[in-house]
């Protein structure tokens, strides 16, 4: 088999450790997504809150909604959407663009289709540390060309955030992460490193691959794949089809978690104080009072 060789050799491989399918939830207004993590079968892993794949076709959306005390990582696979928040600040995310939103103390946002057809892609939720969770917001977002690219033979990879084949994203990440998006094609075989302290997952989207162990079953579309400990993950294609799949780690917060809804912060006192924030319109909220994305007022009107 055609191997991908990297730089280290793995000490130590990880194995799966549990798998799960990733089941359909009504989301937004009229939409629905794939959720593995933030399901009642995996509530939280240590540092990623939600995994979704959302698959929406207009007038189906994520209407104006608030975040506070963690990152939202949206990444195309299909079509376009457009986000507006109440800053002002409008955009459009197409296929294969990342947007990386830093809510901090606040933000209220929509999310809709931008044209006809279907948008599609993923949202990874990543909790923020206690002393980051009230930073002010930020965005940091990339066009399809502007994501690192590298490949071997018979591997490619975008790196989205973190490093493979000694390319590094200029993504900043306030939890260390890793978020690398892989296709191997029919007998290819990959070694990817994962700092041994991170814990990690794959969430595979098209095609059938073998992770972990080379004797194990082949996994398909919409699984996610729980890693247990070690230094890398060893990952082989021998299907006769391209395997697509997104690597992602990250380095644990081992802080206590209190979430209710969009809002994720250390205790039940700091929810309560949030949403006194929101309803009242403070402490980060101030132009949530007025504020009414495009999107809302034209389903309004």
């Amino acid at each position: 088999m055609a191997e991908t060789e990297l730089a280290c050799v793995l000490q130590k491989p990880r194995h799966v450790v549990r798998k799960f399918q990733a089941r359909p939830q009504r989301e937004g207004e009229g939409a629905f997504v794939k959720r593995s993590i933030g399901r009642f079968e995996l509530k939280y892993f240590d540092p990623f809150l939600v995994l979704d794949e959302f698959s929406v076709t207009a007038p189906a959306g994520f209407p104006d909604h608030p975040h506070r005390g963690f990152e939202t990582v949206t990444y195309m696979l299909e079509g376009a959407m457009k986000h507006e928040d109440f800053e002002g600040r409008k955009g459009t995310i197409k296929a294969g663009d990342l947007q990386w939103m830093t809510a901090g103390r606040g933000v209220v946002h929509s999310e809709m289709p931008a044209a006809q057809g279907t948008a599609k892609g993923l949202q990874l939720w990543i909790n923020l540390s206690s002393s980051n969770k009230m930073i002010e917001p930020r965005y940091q977002e990339l066009q399809s060309k502007d994501i690192a690219r590298a490949a071997r033979t018979g591997v490619e990879v975008r790196i989205v955030a973190g490093e493979s084949m000694g390319i590094r994203s200029p993504v900043h990440t306030r939890t260390p992460t890793m978020y690398l998006d892989f296709t191997l094609k029919p007998s290819a075989h990959l070694r990817q490193p994962i700092p041994p302290s991170w814990n990690s997952f794959v969430y595979v989207l098209e095609g059938e691959g073998v992770f972990g162990m080379e004797k194990t079953g082949p996994v398909g579309p919409h699984n996610l794949l729980l890693l247990g400990q070690g230094d890398g993950l060893h990952v082989w294609n021998k299907s006769g089809k391209p395997v697509r799949f997104v690597l992602v780690g990250g380095e644990p917060l081992g802080e206590p978690v209190a979430q209710l809804g969009p809002f994720v912060m250390n205790s039940e006192e700091e929810i309560d104080r949030t949403i006194d924030d929101f309803q009242l319109c403070i402490n980060g909220f101030e132009k949530a009072k007025y504020w009414r994305s495009e999107a809302t007022m034209d389903i309004e009107g």
